[in-house]
């Protein structure tokens, strides 16, 4: 038994362009000069048994997918050479599809295809023919194998199996940075023809993002790419099959290409100059204002450490660990009637700087600080600060002038101010002080050998304001004079006889 084709077949598959052979084999098969009995299979006739050489040629056949015409699709003939087209022979088929998908003409071994097949679903099937002997029902030929295959039409559209896609990229990037990726999959046969040859495009987005051809492998396709202008980009790449032929199925998928940040932006102070005021009695370590410079990169590219380039004498700068600003504080005391107005120079430098960037500039900017110190009432201040020392001789007269303390109020106004003693230090009133002029002077006779040292304590008030009071130290030594006679440490008793002679 050999498959074959008739004229018409060869004619309709030629026609479709779905012709094609598969391998050809040889096989070997006995065959008798007589008729051959079903039943115990003995042979009838001559004795003698003729041995001929059988060649077996498979065409393989062929049926087109998503047929739509309304009559059975011929799919071709099997035929035995013992068929003398008498018909004696009944032909059948089994195997996949018999006698639902594919049905065979007993008679002449025609097959034809009942149903619409698609390739995708089923590429081929298996199916195996017999012929018999129409009376006796006796196999005529061994049962043989033979395949049908389904001829793919170009009837799938690529497909992005894996979108929508996101991908990203550095700004600035190099023209022709690959980004990602993409794949479609086309479920025509990719043996055949172009059908599942697919290429791609960009649709929307082309003016910045390129895609090659052949491998989707989606590309800048400029060098100025700004994540600060615009933070991503949606791009539509289209998948078309036959190679981007006329007439090929296309798909599409939208892409997101996020633009991640790099250090390509300085810091900057929104203003030039700030101002700020401060009382003079602040203590040091007192915050006098905060500012902040800010920078259109994100993450740690913004981060930024501040430092004072004029000033630092008497003020001093910290960064605000949560809110990134720039604490100006206190150094050392201000001084109203010193200096009223002080200019803080405040520079912000970015912490990491991408040396690709270099060229954009200096990452650094600075702005002014301005500090007014406002006056407050201070309390008096005296002269010398650290306290006075005075001497006085011992036999100084009562109310005689030990010394003068000088104080005077720090003020603009300069208001008069007023001395006392502090009685707790000076409790038997020995000195006495003018209110007015802070002379000292002697209340009591002195005497060095009782105390040779007196301490008191002077306090200095503002005439109209005695809230506002400050304390001196005043050590007054006594000054020795020759006012005691020699005696003796101890009294001595000596005796003498009558008749002692001069000089003994």
């Amino acid at each position: 038994m050999a498959p074959s084709w008739t004229a018409g077949a060869w004619t309709l598959l030629a026609a479709l362009g779905l012709l094609s052979c598969c391998s050809f084999g040889q096989c070997e098969a006995s065959r008798t000069s007589g008729s051959t009995t079903g039943g115990n299979g003995s042979e009838q006739g001559p004795s003698s048994l003729e041995r001929v050489k059988r060649g077996w040629v498979w065409n393989q056949f062929f049926v087109v997918e998503e047929y739509t015409g309304t009559e059975p699709l011929y799919v071709g003939k099997i035929h035995t050479d013992s068929d003398e087209g008498e018909g004696n022979i009944k032909y059948t088929i089994s195997g996949e599809g018999a006698g639902t998908i594919f049905i065979i003409d007993e008679l002449t071994g025609d097959i034809h295809a009942t149903e619409r097949l698609d390739r995708e679903e089923k590429a081929f099937y298996t199916l195996r023919a017999q012929a018999r002997d129409r009376l006796s029902n006796d196999p005529l030929e061994p049962e043989s194998e033979f395949v049908i295959k389904v001829q793919d039409i170009n009837d799938s559209e690529p497909k992005f199996l894996e979108g929508p896609y996101i991908g990203s990229v550095a700004e600035l990037s190099p023209i022709g940075t690959s980004v990602m990726k993409v794949t479609a999959s086309d479920a025509d046969d990719p043996t055949y023809g172009s059908s599942a040859r697919v290429v791609y495009s960009v649709l929307d987005g082309e003016k910045f993002f390129t895609v090659d051809r052949h491998t989707g492998i989606i590309m800048t396709a400029v060098a100025d790419l700004d994540r600060e202008t615009q933070d991503r980009y949606e791009l539509v790449v289209k998948a078309t099959d036959m190679a981007g032929q006329m007439g090929g199925l296309s798909g599409s998928t939208t892409v997101t290409i996020v633009i991640t940040d790099v250090n390509d932006n300085p810091p900057r102070f929104p203003q030039k100059m700030y101002q700020f005021s401060v009382s003079e009695g602040a203590a040091v370590g007192t915050p006098v204002g905060h500012v902040i410079a800010t920078d259109a990169d994100m993450g740690e590219n913004t981060d930024m450490s501040y430092l004072i380039k004029e000033g630092w004498e008497l003020f001093k700068v910290t960064t605000d660990v949560e809110t990134q600003e720039a604490v100006v504080s206190i150094k050392k005391p201000l001084d109203f009637e010193s200096k009223r107005t002080h200019n803080v120079v405040v520079e912000a430098v970015n912490k990491h700087v991408d040396p690709r960037f270099v060229d954009l500039g200096s990452f650094r900017d600075q702005t002014i600080v301005r500090v007014s110190v406002s006056d407050i009432d201070e309390p008096p201040i005296f002269h010398p600060a650290e306290g006075a020392i005075m001497e006085v001789q011992e036999d100084a007269k009562v109310g005689a002038l030990v010394g003068i303390v000088t104080a005077r109020d720090p003020d603009v106004k300069n208001k008069p101010v007023r001395f006392s003693i502090d009685r707790t230090t000076d409790q038997e009133m020995i000195f006495h002080i003018d209110p007015d002029s802070g002379a000292i002077t002697l209340g009591k006779i002195l005497d060095r050998e009782t105390a040779g040292w007196h301490n008191i304590t002077v306090k200095a008030v503002e005439a109209d304001n005695h809230t506002m009071a400050s304390h001196s130290a005043v050590s007054i030594r006594i000054l020795d004079v020759n006012d005691n006679p020699p005696e003796l440490a101890t009294p001595y008793e000596a005796s003498i006889c009558e008749d002692a002679k001069p000089g003994q």
